[in-house]
């Protein structure tokens, strides 16, 4: 019988530490409510707590990608999932709106960040030479699997008991993933003994990266990224992803449901079933990714998901849940599907030692988008007392980034990309 090669070991583990780390993120909007009626905090304070974490974690992402080559992948991941388990448990003492910020907003985005960043990228580029863009699919699908199995299990448990025990069940996977962790990640394929999977010769490597400040290495990147046009496409249109997803759908929709007499449970099994589709979506993104042209993928998803979100306003208004399930099919195979194909275009453009910081800075851009999502959703709810148009202008700036996408240059990629294909 022949072995299974460690690479999907590490992936498994990566894919349980990226589940944890993004139902912590993605259950803020089922506390939202919960948080608002207990403490009487203002919705608008809450959701800034909400946005500084989503804008925290993906700034720091460039310097997390630097840091990997420095430190190693286990210890950082012990160190990411430790500082999210303080901060989870520190949530059990917390009365004071400032302390939410402090709590929620920078050591849960702090301990956040790894997962939820550059870890995707990193693994599939150092334990995978084939089936990378499957990979990637698998990892960043791993956020949606989180919502899938908690995020209705969170919403019966607050509603029949309090937030208090559901932010005790994230606690104690928190936990589990971080022994987990401890006991079997590695950091390369040499700690093992092998080659990165489908690999059949070593290859030698410099270990300039590792001596030099990360901090520098992450600016240098971003020096060198910025001259080239199509990050700056890519990092418009991942800004606009980020607005469009975690900020406003991840942070909101929740809310947006209840307000229209959708009950807590209801509403989040809905964002839930989205988390089946993308988990779908996103895997066949990243088996996509490999063998066709990018630009035309992430064209047609961000033009349907536009589409989707000018269509939820009306769909809640009419009361119509027939409605309301078409949307979270359609939004949810799309939700991450972004990131394989803007991952793939990085490397193609940046080669595979500078697209993990240069796609660190390209993801720092999708979670400023998400955080002025998440704060300007909130300051909307405040003074409409609705979120419709929060949802509206979303849809129309999808339409936007699928233009961004598709004036990239071809022929920057092209060849790579057939290269890839014949690896695969």
């Amino acid at each position: 019988m022949k072995r299974i090669h460690y690479s999907w070991f590490i992936l498994s583990i990566t894919f349980f530490s990226i589940i944890v780390a993004g139902i912590v993120i993605s259950s803020s909007g089922v506390f939202i409510d919960s948080f608002e009626n207990e403490f009487g905090w203002d919705r608008s304070v809450i959701a800034l707590a909400f946005a500084i974490s989503l804008f925290l974690y993906g700034i720091s992402g460039p310097f997390i990608a630097a840091l990997l080559d420095g430190i190693g992948l286990k210890k950082m991941m012990i160190v990411s999932m430790a500082t999210l388990l303080t901060g989870i448990m520190l949530t059990f003492i917390m009365n004071q709106s400032w302390q939410l910020i402090i709590i929620w907003g920078f050591i849960i985005g702090l301990g956040s960040s790894l997962f939820l960043t550059v870890l995707s990228p990193y693994v599939a580029n150092h334990w995978f030479e084939k089936r990378r863009g499957l990979a990637v699919g698998i990892l960043t699908a791993s956020t949606a699997t989180g919502q899938l199995i908690l995020l209705p299990v969170l919403a019966i448990i607050i509603n029949n008991y309090s937030w208090r025990w559901a932010i005790g069940l994230i606690m104690i996977l928190s936990f589990i993933m971080l022994v987990i962790i401890f006991l079997f990640m590695k950091n390369s394929p040499k700690d093992v003994g092998i080659l990165p999977y489908g690999l059949e010769e070593e290859t030698q490597e410099s270990d300039e990266v590792q001596k030099k400040n990360p901090i520098v290495i992450a600016f240098n990147g971003l020096l060198d990224a910025v001259k080239v046009k199509e990050f700056w496409l890519l990092a418009g249109s991942f800004f606009i992803c980020g607005l469009s997803t975690n900020g406003l759908i991840g942070t909101h929709f929740v809310s947006y449901c209840i307000s229209f007499g959708v009950p807590l449970v209801t509403a989040a099994s809905f964002l839930s079933f989205m988390g089946v589709f993308n988990l779908v979506g996103t895997t066949l993104s990243g088996w996509l990714s490999d063998r066709f042209d990018n630009r035309w993928l992430l064209f047609w998803y961000y033009s349907l998901r536009g589409a989707s979100l000018v269509l939820l306003p009306y769909s809640l208004s009419e009361g119509s849940i027939t409605m309301l399930v078409i949307f979270t099919i359609f939004y949810g195979l799309d939700w991450i599907a972004t990131v394989p194909p803007t991952i793939s275009i990085s490397r193609q453009i940046f080669g595979k030692n500078k697209s993990g910081v240069v796609y660190g800075w390209i993801f720092a851009s999708h979670q400023a988008g998400a955080a002025v999502a998440a704060f300007g959703g909130g300051i909307i709810y405040k003074f409409f007392n609705s979120y419709t148009w929060a949802f509206f202008l979303a849809g129309v700036f999808c339409l936007l980034a699928s233009l961004f996408v598709i004036i990239i240059k071809k022929q920057k990629s092209s060849q790579l990309t057939k290269e890839e294909i014949l690896n695969i």
